[in-house]
């Protein structure tokens, strides 16, 4: 497996930076599937497309330290799909009887004896086990390549690659027949990359510029920020000044939070995101007193960080600050007085964030998780897709809600090149949360919401006009191809829309120019720490919205648990009574004025103005009913009374 990294979903705003059940299916094959010899299975998807003759640099050494995980498969998938579908389905007659971890590992997972059979094949090709992880989930081994190459039938090699010689496997992995049936994948020989400890550093200081609206349609751009200085018009019309960055006032009241009097009390949100803020607590409570709220409560944050970090160059440990920050503090602002438990993975690699994820599962203190990250497209590999889909069901079956951002690149066309939903929100087992451009009036009423896709357009030098709109960023959507259509989109989703798993499922405020306003402490020129705030979006902002939303929904359902929410929320779409906003195109040519500071900080190295555009998603497009930018929709007021929980 390539060692994925998982990339935020949050942009800040600085410059655009089956298995046949119930309809769910993988698309990809088995993960171990058998071959003609009676004494080799391969493992599909382990060898990499482009590790070929051709790319080949240099053998590994015989020598070289391996270090690798198989992943042990449940001891039936298909009894396990059919048991979370059942579970996750209203009118079932098991529907929301959700089960403990104990009580899924001694009915689902890998057995001892499955556990016992790999291991006993894996010593004998001479690696040496070093774990085996919580719930049987994988064995994890250590020793030469040339064991490792024994183990797995094949020869490791390095290949010219992406700019790089990365390491890999010369054909596709076997096992024994005898452990076929128990592996579900291999890590670890594919792209090995190096670790060190993370740098500890707070992320450079980012400050909104003025002018910028404390409501939505404040300030009308006429003039630059001297007020003196005509600004064009735009497409034939004057636009608005951004919002500076909502508060949580705001937001409570846009979905009608306020009006319901919910606090998401008695409930407790799971944030997952890589490495920890070292001040990531003592902002959120700062934020909270200086917007009116109340800190954190003894006990009600909880940091749970996995230590020690591993600094990858490609995570940015400290640039995932920012994310850390924007989810707790907008669960907080939606669920004020909901228990948060923040969980930091060691990287952004997908073993580290599925680790995590297993953690918070396991330990099974959360109904809610909330993931602000995912992977470029669906360019993932079988044993990531497998790995990742069994933990979801697990929290599926304990009645865990798991929700993930869309993305933030559009249809992922301009990022890497083909159109593509992006993996984990891809997943039929998870909830896609997509993005809105968000209207909050000085009444705190949500006046409007588009589809979140932005194109953007640059003051000339002279000031006198706006360069060519290009797209800049926008929420993610699109059609698996990894995944068949789930049967809870039947009905709901296009007919013609094509046949893969549809995202995003459900929407709420993403754009960065109609973003939420964050406090974290940030690195200063001077070298200091200091505490600021700024607006922030992105489906990242989206997703803790969401999990903020959904616990106060649990509260109003006098407790339980949602479980894994699809099935319930496109059976509430459609209806004369449905509880969402349909975002249809109809704010297509709106647009605001964006004012950032050059250099990020302040106007000593001058202004730029820019106009951010709404529902200009690539090829995303929203429509009347479910579109692949919103979903179904957004939570209005009637979503909160609408869910119903395990109580």
């Amino acid at each position: 497996m390539t060692l994925g990294h998982r990339r935020r979903t949050t942009y800040t705003v600085a410059a655009a930076v089956p298995l046949a059940v119930a309809g769910i299916a993988l698309v990809i094959p088995t993960s171990a599937s058998a071959t003609p010899s009676h004494t080799r299975a391969n493992v599909a998807g382990s060898h990499p497309s482009w590790a070929k003759p051709a790319n080949r640099a240099a053998a590994v050494r015989a020598d070289k330290a391996v270090h690798a995980r198989i992943y042990l498969a449940p001891r039936s998938k298909a009894a396990l799909a059919a048991a979370a579908t059942a579970v996750s389905t209203p009118g079932s007659a098991s529907y929301h009887h959700f089960i403990t971890p104990a009580q899924y590992d001694a009915t689902y997972a890998a057995t001892k004896a499955q556990v016992a059979t790999v291991t006993s094949w894996l010593r004998s090709s001479g690696l040496r086990v070093t774990s085996v992880a919580t719930g049987n989930r994988y064995v994890g081994v250590a020793g030469t390549a040339a064991a490792a190459e024994k183990a797995f039938g094949t020869k490791l090699a390095l290949y010219k690659h992406a700019g790089s010689k990365r390491q890999a496997p010369a054909s596709v992995l076997t096992v024994p027949s005898s452990a076929a049936s128990a592996v579900l994948g291999v890590t670890g020989l594919t792209n090995e990359t190096a670790r060190s400890k993370p740098q500890v550093a707070q992320p450079p200081v980012f400050r909104n510029a003025k002018p910028c609206s404390q409501y939505y349609g404040q300030l009308t751009a006429k003039y630059q920020a001297d007020f003196t200085t005509p600004l064009p018009a735009f497409q034939g019309k004057v636009r608005d000044y951004a919002v500076c960055g909502y508060t949580p006032t705001q937001l409570r009241g846009a979905y009608g939070v306020t009006a319901s009097k919910l606090t998401g009390k008695g409930v407790t949100v799971g944030i997952i995101d890589a490495y920890e803020s070292p001040t990531l607590g003592k902002d959120a409570n700062t934020y909270a007193v200086d917007h009116g709220d109340s800190a954190f409560a003894a006990g009600q944050f909880v940091d749970t960080a996995t230590k020690p970090f591993t600094h990858q160059k490609a995570c940015d440990p400290p640039g995932w600050s920012g994310e850390q920050t924007l989810d707790v503090e907008a669960v907080h602002s939606m669920a004020p007085a909901a228990k948060v438990m923040y969980y930091g993975g060691a990287s952004c690699e997908d073993n580290d964030l599925d680790d995590t994820l297993a953690q918070a599962i396991q330990a099974n203190q959360v109904s809610i998780i909330s993931n602000s990250y995912g992977d470029a497209g669906e360019g993932v590999s079988t044993a990531e897709v497998q790995e990742f889909t069994t933990l979801a069901e697990q929290a599926a079956m304990q009645g865990i809600t798991l929700n993930f951002s869309s993305g933030d690149e559009g249809d992922e066309l301009a990022d890497i090149g083909t159109k593509s939903a992006d993996f984990s929100a891809s997943d039929p087992w998870v909830t896609a949360v997509g993005g809105t451009s968000t209207a909050i009036n000085a009444n705190n009423k949500m006046t409007f919401a588009a589809g979140w896709g932005t194109d953007i357009s640059k003051l000339s030098a002279d000031g006198k006009s706006w360069s060519t709109p290009t797209f800049d960023y926008g929420a993610g959507g699109g059609f698996s191809t990894l995944f068949n259509q789930p049967s809870y989109q039947a009905g709901v989703v296009p007919a013609d829309d094509p046949a893969g798993r549809a995202v995003p499922d459900i929407a709420m405020d993403a754009d960065p120019t109609t973003g939420m306003l964050v406090g974290e402490t940030q690195q200063f020129p001077d070298g200091k720490n200091k505490y600021s705030e700024y607006r922030i979006g992105g489906t990242s902002l989206a997703s803790p919205l969401l999990a903020g939303d959904e616990a106060d929904a649990i509260q109003h359902a006098k407790g339980g648990r949602l479980g894994f929410a699809n099935p319930q929320l496109y059976a509430l779409s459609g209806n004369a009574d449905s509880p969402y906003y349909d975002v249809a195109k109809q704010h297509a040519g709106d647009a605001n004025v964006r004012v950032d500071y050059a250099n990020g900080f302040d106007s000593s190295d001058g202004l730029l103005y820019s106009v951010r555009t709404f529902d200009d998603d690539s090829s995303l497009v929203t429509t009347k009913g479910w579109d692949d930018v919103t979903g179904v929709g957004v939570p209005t007021l009637a979503f909160l009374s609408a869910l119903k929980t395990s109580s």
